[in-house]
């Protein structure tokens, strides 16, 4: 009597296992996490109730996981020619048909819970993450790279304050922060893969203008935003819009002066601008305007 092969022992619980672990990981967590919380965050700040911020973070979410598994199913060729470490699809731990099953599952789900936030906001919030897949799929190779993210990141507080009873408008600097936080997040997103990208033809916006470029123009639109969280509401900034201003144009400008000998330093001054741009949007809230 032979000893009892380990793998074979196991395959009934840990082969399921490990491709839900797989496909978990596949869906983009760490954005898909950051995403989902911040609208529950503007969500609290507009004032909704347990339920109706319950019901946001649900259509967001599901929205997100669309979303993150589109990315990586259709990238899937690509990412397992580069050899990419950490992308389940690319390295067999799940394949592509179960990831666009996902992707197309998490999407349907997606459309109820966002039109029970209302019907503009659900219109709103379902126009982005339309405009999301379209980036996955066409947009992220033309000069229109940029546009879904501006407009992912600018309806986001418009979606949380339209879900309120009574469905009052967002304030107009909280779209137009999100709106820029959005577009620095394209430009930060790309920058570790430009040179991967230019190889597989790859031509969005970041691309076009080359790593060094952009690298500084980063913290521009993260400057902008702090600024327009900070003095686009009426009555003074208060101690949260100084801070982050305090915080903004130095960091900013230590990006740009330490980028010759630190290639990474507009990105780290970036990471800083952004968390408190992050940190005073959630503190505003989503007000009306």
């Amino acid at each position: 009597m032979g000893t009892p092969d380990p793998s074979r022992t196991c395959a009934p619980t840990a082969w399921p296992l490990r491709r839900a672990t797989a496909l978990a990981r596949s869906c983009h967590p760490g954005p898909v996490a950051a995403v989902t919380a911040i609208a529950g965050g503007l969500g609290a700040g507009a004032g909704l109730d347990r339920g109706g911020c319950a019901l946001l973070v649900a259509a967001v979410l599901t929205g997100q996981l669309s979303v993150g598994w589109c990315n990586d199913a259709f990238d899937a060729g690509r990412d397992a020619a580069d050899g990419r470490t950490g992308k389940p699809v690319a390295d067999g731990s799940v394949s592509r048909g179960t990831v666009w099953a996902a992707a197309f599952a998490a999407a349907l789900f997606c459309v109820p819970l966002s039109l029970a936030c209302g019907p503009l906001a659900g219109a709103l919030h379902l126009t982005a993450v339309a405009a999301a897949w379209a980036y996955n799929l066409r947009l992220k190779a033309t000069m229109l790279s940029w546009l879904p993210y501006v407009i992912g990141f600018g309806t986001l507080p418009a979606v949380a304050a339209l879900t309120l009873p009574g469905r009052p408008g967002p304030a107009w600097w909280t779209v137009t922060a999100g709106a820029l936080l959005g577009l620095a997040a394209h430009l930060g997103d790309v920058l570790p893969d430009i040179e991967d990208d230019l190889r597989h033809g790859v031509r969005g916006l970041p691309q076009r203008l080359g790593p060094v470029t952009t690298g500084l123009l980063l913290p521009l639109p993260l400057v902008a935003a702090s600024v327009v969280l900070a003095l686009g509401p009426a009555g003074p900034p208060g101690p949260w819009g100084a801070a982050a201003l305090a915080v903004a144009a130095p960091a900013a400008l230590a990006g740009l002066l330490l980028a010759r000998a630190w290639r990474k330093a507009p990105l780290a001054a970036a990471a800083a601008v952004a968390a408190a741009d992050v940190a005073l949007l959630l503190a505003r809230g989503t007000a009306p305007g």
